[in-house]
Protein backbone atom coordinates (compact mmCIF):
# COMPACT_ATOMS: atom_id res chain seq x y z
CA UNK A 1 0.00 0.00 0.00
CA UNK A 2 1.50 3.27 -1.08
CA UNK A 3 1.16 6.48 0.80
CA UNK A 4 0.56 9.55 -1.32
CA UNK A 5 2.98 12.34 -0.61
CA UNK A 6 1.70 15.86 -0.54
CA UNK A 7 3.02 18.09 -3.28
CA UNK A 8 5.28 20.83 -2.00
CA UNK A 9 3.42 24.05 -1.49
CA UNK A 10 4.13 26.61 -4.17
CA UNK A 11 4.70 30.01 -2.64
CA UNK A 12 2.17 32.54 -3.81
CA UNK A 13 3.63 35.06 -6.22
CA UNK A 14 3.38 38.61 -5.06
CA UNK A 15 1.64 40.85 -7.54
CA UNK A 16 4.21 42.97 -9.29
CA UNK A 17 3.60 46.68 -9.23
CA UNK A 18 3.45 47.96 -12.78
CA UNK A 19 5.19 51.33 -12.68
CA UNK A 20 3.99 52.09 -16.20
CA UNK A 21 0.44 52.18 -14.86
CA UNK A 22 0.75 53.76 -11.43
CA UNK A 23 3.97 55.71 -11.96
CA UNK A 24 2.43 58.62 -13.92
CA UNK A 25 -0.51 58.85 -11.50
CA UNK A 26 1.81 58.91 -8.47
CA UNK A 27 3.96 61.55 -10.17
CA UNK A 28 0.88 63.69 -10.90
CA UNK A 29 -0.31 63.49 -7.29
CA UNK A 30 3.19 64.32 -6.03
CA UNK A 31 3.36 67.38 -8.29
CA UNK A 32 0.01 68.63 -7.01
CA UNK A 33 1.17 68.24 -3.40
CA UNK A 34 4.53 69.93 -4.09
CA UNK A 35 2.86 72.79 -5.96
CA UNK A 36 0.38 73.36 -3.14
CA UNK A 37 3.17 73.41 -0.56
CA UNK A 38 5.38 75.79 -2.53
CA UNK A 39 2.70 78.31 -3.42
CA UNK A 40 -0.71 78.76 -1.75
CA UNK A 41 -2.23 80.08 -4.97
CA UNK A 42 -1.33 76.91 -6.87
CA UNK A 43 -4.69 75.24 -6.16
CA UNK A 44 -6.71 78.38 -6.87
CA UNK A 45 -9.30 77.78 -9.59
CA UNK A 46 -7.90 80.67 -11.63
CA UNK A 47 -4.49 78.97 -11.77
CA UNK A 48 -5.85 75.47 -12.35
CA UNK A 49 -8.17 76.61 -15.15
CA UNK A 50 -5.33 78.54 -16.75
CA UNK A 51 -3.07 75.48 -16.65
CA UNK A 52 -5.77 73.26 -18.14
CA UNK A 53 -6.65 75.75 -20.88
CA UNK A 54 -3.02 76.25 -21.92
CA UNK A 55 -2.36 72.51 -21.86
CA UNK A 56 -5.40 71.80 -24.03
CA UNK A 57 -3.48 72.61 -27.25
CA UNK A 58 -0.77 70.04 -26.53
CA UNK A 59 -3.33 67.63 -25.12
CA UNK A 60 -5.50 67.61 -28.24
CA UNK A 61 -2.44 67.00 -30.41
CA UNK A 62 -1.09 64.37 -28.00
CA UNK A 63 -4.28 62.32 -28.32
CA UNK A 64 -3.66 62.04 -32.06
CA UNK A 65 0.03 61.34 -31.43
CA UNK A 66 -0.99 58.43 -29.19
CA UNK A 67 -2.55 56.63 -32.16
CA UNK A 68 0.43 57.39 -34.41
CA UNK A 69 2.97 56.05 -31.90
CA UNK A 70 0.80 53.07 -30.97
CA UNK A 71 0.79 52.00 -34.62
CA UNK A 72 4.58 52.26 -34.76
CA UNK A 73 4.86 55.75 -36.27
CA UNK A 74 6.14 59.17 -35.25
CA UNK A 75 5.44 62.78 -36.22
CA UNK A 76 7.95 65.55 -35.57
CA UNK A 77 6.12 68.16 -37.62
CA UNK A 78 3.07 68.95 -35.46
CA UNK A 79 4.47 72.15 -33.94
CA UNK A 80 5.53 73.61 -37.27
CA UNK A 81 2.29 72.37 -38.82
CA UNK A 82 0.31 74.26 -36.19
CA UNK A 83 2.30 77.44 -36.90
CA UNK A 84 1.65 77.15 -40.64
CA UNK A 85 -2.06 76.42 -40.15
CA UNK A 86 -2.39 79.39 -37.78
CA UNK A 87 -0.67 81.69 -40.28
CA UNK A 88 -2.81 80.42 -43.16
CA UNK A 89 -5.95 80.77 -41.09
CA UNK A 90 -5.11 84.39 -40.18
CA UNK A 91 -4.33 85.29 -43.81
CA UNK A 92 -7.62 83.83 -45.05
CA UNK A 93 -9.69 85.55 -42.40
CA UNK A 94 -7.99 88.92 -42.89
CA UNK A 95 -8.35 88.72 -46.70
CA UNK A 96 -12.09 87.90 -46.48
CA UNK A 97 -12.81 90.52 -43.81
CA UNK A 98 -13.64 93.38 -46.26
CA UNK A 99 -16.24 91.28 -48.10
CA UNK A 100 -17.69 89.14 -45.29
CA UNK A 101 -17.32 91.53 -42.37
CA UNK A 102 -16.79 90.60 -38.74
CA UNK A 103 -19.13 87.82 -37.74
CA UNK A 104 -19.70 84.14 -37.21
CA UNK A 105 -19.57 83.18 -40.94
CA UNK A 106 -16.03 84.52 -41.26
CA UNK A 107 -14.92 82.72 -38.10
CA UNK A 108 -16.44 79.48 -39.42
CA UNK A 109 -14.53 79.93 -42.69
CA UNK A 110 -11.33 80.34 -40.67
CA UNK A 111 -12.09 77.21 -38.68
CA UNK A 112 -12.83 75.25 -41.85
CA UNK A 113 -9.53 76.46 -43.31
CA UNK A 114 -7.66 75.15 -40.26
CA UNK A 115 -9.39 71.76 -40.37
CA UNK A 116 -8.86 71.28 -44.11
CA UNK A 117 -5.22 72.41 -43.90
CA UNK A 118 -4.57 70.03 -41.01
CA UNK A 119 -6.26 67.15 -42.79
CA UNK A 120 -4.27 67.77 -45.99
CA UNK A 121 -0.99 68.11 -44.08
CA UNK A 122 -1.61 64.85 -42.23
CA UNK A 123 -2.64 63.15 -45.47
CA UNK A 124 0.57 64.22 -47.21
CA UNK A 125 2.69 62.89 -44.35
CA UNK A 126 0.72 59.65 -44.34
CA UNK A 127 0.99 59.11 -48.09
CA UNK A 128 4.74 59.68 -48.11
CA UNK A 129 5.17 57.25 -45.23
CA UNK A 130 2.73 54.50 -46.18
CA UNK A 131 2.66 54.63 -49.98
CA UNK A 132 6.25 55.59 -50.76
CA UNK A 133 7.75 53.72 -47.83
CA UNK A 134 9.84 56.62 -46.51
CA UNK A 135 10.73 56.50 -42.82
CA UNK A 136 8.36 58.54 -40.65
CA UNK A 137 11.29 60.26 -38.95
CA UNK A 138 12.64 61.53 -42.28
CA UNK A 139 9.25 62.59 -43.68
CA UNK A 140 8.10 64.49 -40.61
CA UNK A 141 11.52 66.03 -39.99
CA UNK A 142 11.47 67.35 -43.55
CA UNK A 143 7.90 68.60 -43.30
CA UNK A 144 8.75 70.29 -40.01
CA UNK A 145 11.36 72.38 -41.82
CA UNK A 146 8.99 73.06 -44.72
CA UNK A 147 6.10 74.28 -42.55
CA UNK A 148 8.36 76.40 -40.36
CA UNK A 149 9.88 78.03 -43.43
CA UNK A 150 6.47 78.58 -45.04
CA UNK A 151 5.06 80.45 -42.05
CA UNK A 152 8.23 82.55 -41.89
CA UNK A 153 7.79 83.36 -45.59
CA UNK A 154 4.10 84.17 -45.19
CA UNK A 155 4.94 86.52 -42.33
CA UNK A 156 7.92 87.97 -44.24
CA UNK A 157 10.12 87.13 -41.26
CA UNK A 158 7.80 88.86 -38.82
CA UNK A 159 4.41 88.15 -37.34
CA UNK A 160 0.99 87.58 -38.90
CA UNK A 161 -1.66 89.33 -36.82
CA UNK A 162 -5.41 88.91 -36.92
CA UNK A 163 -7.41 92.11 -37.46
CA UNK A 164 -8.13 93.68 -34.08
CA UNK A 165 -11.92 93.78 -34.40
CA UNK A 166 -11.98 90.22 -35.71
CA UNK A 167 -9.70 89.07 -32.92
CA UNK A 168 -12.01 90.67 -30.33
CA UNK A 169 -14.97 88.83 -31.84
CA UNK A 170 -13.03 85.53 -31.95
CA UNK A 171 -11.57 85.71 -28.42
CA UNK A 172 -14.52 83.99 -26.64
CA UNK A 173 -13.52 80.74 -28.37
CA UNK A 174 -10.54 80.68 -26.00
CA UNK A 175 -11.63 82.84 -23.07
CA UNK A 176 -15.32 81.93 -23.06
CA UNK A 177 -16.90 78.72 -21.86
CA UNK A 178 -19.66 77.07 -19.83
CA UNK A 179 -20.00 77.40 -16.04
CA UNK A 180 -16.48 78.76 -15.71
CA UNK A 181 -14.91 76.02 -17.83
CA UNK A 182 -13.28 77.43 -20.96
CA UNK A 183 -13.91 76.04 -24.43
CA UNK A 184 -10.36 74.65 -24.90
CA UNK A 185 -10.82 72.50 -21.78
CA UNK A 186 -14.23 71.31 -22.99
CA UNK A 187 -12.94 70.46 -26.48
CA UNK A 188 -9.91 68.69 -24.95
CA UNK A 189 -12.21 66.60 -22.74
CA UNK A 190 -14.40 65.63 -25.72
CA UNK A 191 -11.36 64.66 -27.79
CA UNK A 192 -9.99 62.56 -24.91
CA UNK A 193 -13.28 60.72 -24.40
CA UNK A 194 -13.63 59.96 -28.10
CA UNK A 195 -9.97 58.94 -28.33
CA UNK A 196 -10.26 56.56 -25.37
CA UNK A 197 -13.38 54.97 -26.84
CA UNK A 198 -11.71 54.49 -30.23
CA UNK A 199 -8.52 53.09 -28.70
CA UNK A 200 -10.25 50.70 -26.30
CA UNK A 201 -13.51 49.72 -27.94
CA UNK A 202 -13.13 49.79 -31.72
CA UNK A 203 -11.52 47.62 -34.35
CA UNK A 204 -9.39 50.56 -35.45
CA UNK A 205 -7.81 50.87 -32.00
CA UNK A 206 -7.02 47.16 -31.89
CA UNK A 207 -5.56 47.32 -35.39
CA UNK A 208 -3.28 50.20 -34.34
CA UNK A 209 -1.93 48.11 -31.46
CA UNK A 210 -1.53 45.02 -33.65
CA UNK A 211 0.38 46.94 -36.33
CA UNK A 212 2.65 48.52 -33.74
CA UNK A 213 3.39 45.15 -32.19
CA UNK A 214 4.28 43.42 -35.47
CA UNK A 215 3.18 44.81 -38.81
CA UNK A 216 4.04 41.58 -40.66
CA UNK A 217 1.78 39.50 -38.42
CA UNK A 218 -0.90 42.19 -38.84
CA UNK A 219 -0.68 41.81 -42.62
CA UNK A 220 -1.05 38.05 -42.30
CA UNK A 221 -4.17 38.76 -40.20
CA UNK A 222 -5.72 40.62 -43.16
CA UNK A 223 -5.23 44.08 -41.61
CA UNK A 224 -4.67 46.84 -44.14
CA UNK A 225 -1.54 48.20 -42.48
CA UNK A 226 -0.99 51.09 -44.88
CA UNK A 227 -4.56 52.32 -44.60
CA UNK A 228 -4.63 52.18 -40.80
CA UNK A 229 -1.36 54.07 -40.52
CA UNK A 230 -2.53 56.60 -43.08
CA UNK A 231 -5.67 57.24 -41.03
CA UNK A 232 -3.59 57.83 -37.87
CA UNK A 233 -1.60 60.60 -39.60
CA UNK A 234 -4.73 62.14 -41.10
CA UNK A 235 -6.42 62.11 -37.68
CA UNK A 236 -3.35 63.70 -36.10
CA UNK A 237 -3.31 66.44 -38.74
CA UNK A 238 -7.01 67.07 -38.16
CA UNK A 239 -6.44 67.38 -34.41
CA UNK A 240 -3.58 69.81 -35.04
CA UNK A 241 -6.16 71.88 -36.91
CA UNK A 242 -8.55 71.67 -33.95
CA UNK A 243 -5.79 72.75 -31.54
CA UNK A 244 -4.94 75.67 -33.81
CA UNK A 245 -8.58 76.80 -33.84
CA UNK A 246 -8.40 77.00 -30.04
CA UNK A 247 -4.96 78.66 -30.06
CA UNK A 248 -5.40 81.52 -32.55
CA UNK A 249 -7.92 83.55 -30.48
CA UNK A 250 -5.56 83.44 -27.50
CA UNK A 251 -2.85 85.60 -29.06
CA UNK A 252 -4.36 86.47 -32.43
CA UNK A 253 -1.02 86.05 -34.19
CA UNK A 254 1.34 83.53 -35.74
CA UNK A 255 5.08 83.59 -36.40
CA UNK A 256 8.04 81.28 -36.88
CA UNK A 257 8.14 80.70 -33.11
CA UNK A 258 4.50 79.59 -32.87
CA UNK A 259 4.18 75.97 -31.76
CA UNK A 260 7.89 75.72 -30.99
CA UNK A 261 8.70 72.41 -29.25
CA UNK A 262 5.05 71.32 -29.34
CA UNK A 263 6.19 68.08 -30.94
CA UNK A 264 8.53 67.42 -27.99
CA UNK A 265 5.77 68.08 -25.47
CA UNK A 266 3.23 65.93 -27.33
CA UNK A 267 5.62 62.99 -27.67
CA UNK A 268 6.76 63.39 -24.07
CA UNK A 269 3.15 63.35 -22.83
CA UNK A 270 2.40 60.18 -24.80
CA UNK A 271 5.48 58.34 -23.54
CA UNK A 272 5.06 59.51 -19.94
CA UNK A 273 1.48 58.25 -20.06
CA UNK A 274 2.64 54.70 -20.75
CA UNK A 275 2.28 54.37 -24.53
CA UNK A 276 5.13 52.22 -25.78
CA UNK A 277 7.56 54.22 -27.91
CA UNK A 278 8.11 51.31 -30.31
CA UNK A 279 4.39 50.85 -30.76
CA UNK A 280 1.99 48.06 -29.90
CA UNK A 281 0.31 49.57 -26.86
CA UNK A 282 -1.30 52.94 -26.21
CA UNK A 283 -3.29 54.63 -23.46
CA UNK A 284 -5.21 57.81 -24.17
CA UNK A 285 -6.01 58.38 -20.50
CA UNK A 286 -2.31 57.96 -19.74
CA UNK A 287 -1.53 60.63 -22.32
CA UNK A 288 -3.83 63.01 -20.44
CA UNK A 289 -1.87 62.32 -17.25
CA UNK A 290 1.36 62.97 -19.15
CA UNK A 291 0.04 66.30 -20.46
CA UNK A 292 -0.96 67.37 -16.96
CA UNK A 293 2.43 66.38 -15.54
CA UNK A 294 4.29 68.50 -18.09
CA UNK A 295 1.91 71.43 -17.63
CA UNK A 296 2.18 71.34 -13.84
CA UNK A 297 5.97 71.20 -14.00
CA UNK A 298 5.99 74.35 -16.11
CA UNK A 299 3.44 76.02 -13.85
CA UNK A 300 5.40 75.21 -10.69
CA UNK A 301 8.59 76.58 -12.25
CA UNK A 302 6.75 79.79 -13.08
CA UNK A 303 5.27 80.17 -9.59
CA UNK A 304 8.50 79.45 -7.74
CA UNK A 305 12.15 80.33 -8.15
CA UNK A 306 13.58 76.88 -7.43
CA UNK A 307 14.65 76.31 -11.04
CA UNK A 308 14.69 78.67 -13.99
CA UNK A 309 11.64 78.27 -16.28
CA UNK A 310 14.11 78.30 -19.18
CA UNK A 311 15.14 74.79 -18.11
CA UNK A 312 11.65 73.45 -18.79
CA UNK A 313 12.78 71.84 -22.05
CA UNK A 314 15.70 70.14 -20.31
CA UNK A 315 13.37 68.77 -17.65
CA UNK A 316 10.97 67.46 -20.31
CA UNK A 317 13.85 65.74 -22.10
CA UNK A 318 14.98 64.09 -18.86
CA UNK A 319 11.42 62.94 -18.18
CA UNK A 320 11.22 61.32 -21.63
CA UNK A 321 14.42 59.36 -20.95
CA UNK A 322 13.13 58.31 -17.53
CA UNK A 323 9.81 57.20 -19.00
CA UNK A 324 11.55 55.06 -21.63
CA UNK A 325 13.72 53.49 -18.90
CA UNK A 326 10.57 52.59 -16.96
CA UNK A 327 9.13 51.03 -20.11
CA UNK A 328 12.15 48.74 -20.31
CA UNK A 329 11.58 47.66 -16.71
CA UNK A 330 7.99 46.54 -17.05
CA UNK A 331 5.39 45.38 -19.52
CA UNK A 332 2.39 47.50 -20.38
CA UNK A 333 -0.87 46.75 -18.67
CA UNK A 334 -4.40 47.81 -19.16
Amino acid sequence: MTVATAAPAVPARRPRINMMVIGPIVALIALVVVGALLNPSFLAWANISNVLARSAFIGIIAVGMTFVITSGGLDLSVGAMAAFIAGLMILVMNSLLPTMGVGLPLVLVGMATALVAGLVAGLLNGILITRLGIEAFIVTLGSMGIYRSLVTWLADGGTLSLDFTLRTFYQPVYYGGILGVSWPIIVFAVVVILGEIVMRSTVFGRHCAAIGSNDQVARYSAINVARVRLVTYVALGLLVGVATIMYVPRLGSASASTGLLWELEAIAAVIIGGTVLKGGFGRVWGTVVGVLILSLIGNILNLTDLVSPYLNGAIQGAIIVLAVVLQREGKPGA
